[in-house]
């Protein structure tokens, strides 16, 4: 009795994704999983927190994350421009 064998279904061709972009997307997962706005103690590291992805450090959409450091739309813009956010 021959065994007879099956074709491999041809492998689908995805765009090749760009690795460093996949590392920078978890590390600021991981870094905004262990921060919260508690643990900040100034309104630049919150700006940091809230440009790696932590969403809820803005709860009141007000464009402030973190209010308990950072006290105006104006002071958290200037850092973001400054950083790149």
């Amino acid at each position: 009795m021959a065994l007879s064998t099956v074709p491999a279904p041809a492998a689908q061709s995805r765009p090749a994704a760009d690795p460093s972009q996949d590392v920078s997307r978890v590390k600021a997962v991981l870094f905004a999983a262990r921060r919260t706005c508690r643990s900040v103690s100034s309104c630049e590291e919150a700006v940091r927190l809230w440009c790696s992805g932590y969403r809820r450090a803005d709860g009141d959409h007000d464009g402030i994350p973190c209010e308990n450091v950072c006290s105006t739309k104006q002071e958290v813009d200037a850092i973001r421009a400054r950083i790149g956010c």
